[in-house]
């Protein structure tokens, strides 16, 4: 079973940037399809994108697109979301999420489609 753990978020101002990690542990990371998602108090945990087991396709939320960028290493087992040109409303607890191995290239933005999810990485952007 493939276990994830998120680091890199933090406490930035309007405009900075952030890059964060999601590495994988034992399982098939580099056959599966990755996800980043957020949830901030009170709301329901959103998508943010997703990239496809090869890193040929990747998909964003409309909030992010142009911002926000994912990518994977599979030799690393990481994948990545470099975020910028933060805003307060990006402030959340960020997830990654990896979905079955079986080296699907689509991109997918519905939670339930990933199965193993890493516990979260706070990020918050004061203004």
């Amino acid at each position: 079973q493939v276990q994830l753990v998120e680091s890199g978020g933090g406490l930035v101002q309007t405009g900075g940037s952030l890059r964060l990690s999601c590495a994988a542990s034992g399982g098939t990371f580099s056959r599966s399809y990755q996800g980043w998602f957020r949830q901030a108090p009170g709301k329901t945990r959103q998508f943010v994108a997703a990239i496809s087991w090869s890193g040929a396709n990747a998909g964003y939320a409309d909030s992010v697109k142009g911002r926000f960028t994912i990518s994977r290493d599979n030799a690393k087992k990481t994948v990545y979301l470099q975020i910028n040109s933060l805003k307060p409303d990006d402030t959340a607890v960020y997830y990654c999420a990896t979905g079955p191995a079986y080296y699907s290239e689509t991109v997918y933005s519905n939670p339930n489609e990933y199965h193993v999810w890493g516990q979260g990485t706070q990020v918050t952007v004061s203004s």
